[in-house]
């Protein structure tokens, strides 16, 4: 079942109008709603001038909140309806400069990737020293992912259909890897803790399921949004100045060890020379 946690994926632009269509379905929609209203609690954190959405999703803004002056999207292809900033490229090599890009969205990008690791690799590269990043995925410990495992047969065979097909990561493994790209993962939140039914009625019915989860604080919510800042390292000197530290008193310590050398032989000489006139005047005593 090694396949049905990350199996391959086609490029993103022959999904593009798969994945559009579904989130533009009636499911599709309420996710979305659920997910823009708990971005529009985090937009206020990501500050800077440039921000970048790389998502799945081209003809929705979900970086409208923030406070950025410059929000730009990433599209896998040029086509009606774009925005006029959008840049065209693949995620997994961002025609982006390193380091200038103060804060990064991925809205369901790594789920949809082919090379999910290299899509954040990218991300990591592209951010400032301090840059935040927000990551929103779908969470494989909930009923979605209860519902793609019998979608799969379980493990018998490979889902085919949006948004099953994805990968469906764990937030562990997202924390591992911001770990090993240097990041700082600070906080995850859940949302949309409903079944994936079709039904608008069941749907409503199940309304509770939100209530309770977002009381609870439950990590079983359909969707997780991981954010996560870029860490900082202060340069260490190591050169001229870390050898004139220790170098200086070196020659002192070998000048106080000279002298302690020296007094230790004066008194050495003066206790043998008591020794000697005392060992002359028991002599003389013991002759008289």
């Amino acid at each position: 079942m090694s396949w049905l946690k990350q199996p391959d994926l086609p490029p993103l632009v022959q999904l593009q109008g798969a994945i559009v269509d579904w989130f533009g379905s009636e499911l599709g929609q309420q996710l979305l709603a659920h997910e823009q209203r708990l971005l529009d609690t985090l937009m206020p954190k990501l500050y800077g001038y440039h921000l970048l959405q790389i998502g799945v999703v081209n003809n929705r803004e979900l970086t409208a909140k923030s406070p950025a002056g410059h929000r730009f999207m990433l599209v896998p292809q040029v086509e009606l309806g774009i925005p006029e900033t959008a840049v065209v490229g693949e995620m997994e090599s961002l025609p982006i400069a390193s380091e200038c890009v103060d804060a990064v969205v991925l809205h369901h990008a790594l789920d949809f990737a082919q090379s999910p690791h290299q899509a954040l690799r990218e991300v990591v590269r592209v951010l400032r020293p301090g840059g935040r990043l927000l990551i929103v995925g779908f969470n494989p410990q909930s009923f979605w992912g209860l519902y793609r495992l019998a979608q799969s047969g379980f493990g018998r065979k490979r889902p085919t259909k949006v948004p099953w097909q994805a990968h469906f990561m764990s937030n562990r493994r997202i924390y591992d890897w911001l770990t090993l790209l240097e990041m700082k993962p600070e906080r995850v939140e859940y949302g949309f803790y409903r079944p994936p039914w079709q039904r608008s009625r069941w749907m409503q019915r199940m309304s509770f399921c939100d209530r309770w989860g977002e009381r609870s604080r439950s990590p079983s919510g359909a969707f997780w949004i991981i954010s996560a800042s870029k860490e900082t390292y202060a340069a260490t000197p190591v050169g001229g100045g870390w050898r004139r530290r220790f170098a200086l008193p070196l020659p002192a310590v070998q000048a106080q060890r000279k002298v302690d050398a020296h007094s230790f032989a004066s008194k050495s000489v003066s206790m043998r020379g008591d020794a000697i006139k005392r060992c002359q005047l028991r002599s003389k005593r013991a002759s008289e």
